[in-house]
């Protein structure tokens, strides 16, 4: 089969030629329709090799979504053709977080070796996936598997950190979204359908703005040295009830801390690698800060009941598997509009 691999410290990804694999007992063998690529795979890719937590070569692509196409010995419960979508943040499923859905917080993960496809284990951006697990699995439903396959990481990672944070998200209050990307432009039609908030969001560049009016938001900010001042203007001086950090860089970071309003959520989702002190005076009264991880089995399949309902459009561009390094190319020159997908198979 055809997949593409980050092989060699600081060496662009390749699309190579793999054996097909074949599932083991209680494993499951998809044939991938769609892999999206994602801001995540840059960073593994910018890190020096002593900081890499994991072995080359690994294959690519922790958004994936396809069909079964084997079962391993043992599994139940699913059939030979169907269409599914992959939760990505994989546990042992055991621990007292795996029992309430959060493997994305599994307890024993990495004294275990497990880790994320695409992001440690064997990725979706290849002919074939083999999933560790059946409960790793949700029906698409119906959906669209190329707007889907977003939805697994760009949407469930904003829904988790937008859930956080609803019983600030009241009629009158603020929520302020920097960066329009893959992960906040699905966020301004997440916050749309699920609260009454005010939608502001920021970016660099007047083409993301233009995506983030197109999805629902509100009012648009350019992300530059005045931006939280804009953001308190914008709400009478006493800034955002919630901000969510798609990008997590230093200087988006700090604007946070500077826009957010007394007892409000500032959420670092971005990493972008900026942090934010906390501290008496340091940030408003009663501030929060946190920085969520990807989002629970249970949420992904309320984002994708979300979807079916019709609340969600993904901005997508596709490519063939031997454009993926041109894919990663393009987003890492911030020239991707929304979200890029391999067709691995297409």
């Amino acid at each position: 089969m055809k997949a593409v691999q980050y092989r060699t410290v600081g060496a662009a990804p390749e699309v190579v030629t793999l054996p097909d694999p074949e599932p083991g007992p209680g494993q499951v063998l998809l044939k991938v329709t769609a892999a999206g690529v994602c801001h995540s795979d840059i960073a593994v890719m910018s890190m020096p090799a002593g900081q890499l937590p994991f072995p080359l070569p690994l294959t690519l692509g922790h958004e994936g979504v396809g069909t079964v196409a084997a079962l391993g010995a043992g599994v139940t419960g699913l059939a030979e053709g169907e269409a599914v979508a992959v939760y990505g943040p994989w546990g042992c499923g055991r621990c007292a977080k795996c029992a309430e859905g959060k493997e994305n917080y599994c307890l024993r993960a990495a004294e275990l070796g497990i880790r994320p496809p695409g992001l440690g284990a064997p990725g979706a951006m290849a002919e074939y996936l083999l999933v560790d697990d059946p409960r790793h699995l949700v029906p698409l439903g119906g959906l669209d598997p190329v707007r889907a396959v977003p939805l697994t990481d760009a949407g469930l990672t904003p829904y988790h950190a937008i859930r956080r944070s609803l019983g600030k998200l009241l009629p009158g209050s603020t929520v302020a979204v920097i960066g329009a990307g893959g992960l906040g432009h699905v966020a301004v039609q997440l916050l749309r359908a699920m609260t009454a908030a005010r939608v502001v969001v920021l970016d660099v560049t007047e083409e993301k703005l233009a995506l983030a009016r197109a999805v629902g938001a509100h009012e648009t900010v350019l992300s530059d040295a005045s931006a939280a001042a804009a953001v308190r203007e914008l709400t009478g001086g006493a800034g955002a009830q919630v901000v969510l950090d798609f990008v997590g860089a230093p200087p988006t970071v700090a604007a946070a801390g500077a826009m957010v309003a007394v007892e409000g959520d500032v959420t670092i989702v971005g990493l972008g690698g900026g942090t934010l002190p906390v501290g008496f005076g340091a940030l408003p009264h009663e501030v929060s800060v946190a920085a969520p991880y990807w989002g629970t089995r249970a949420e992904l399949i309320e984002v994708l009941d979300l979807a079916r309902a019709g609340a969600l459009d993904v901005h997508v561009e596709t490519y063939g598997i031997d454009e993926a390094p041109l894919a990663y190319e393009r987003l890492h020159a911030g020239r991707v509009a929304g979200r890029a997908v391999i067709l691995p198979n297409g």
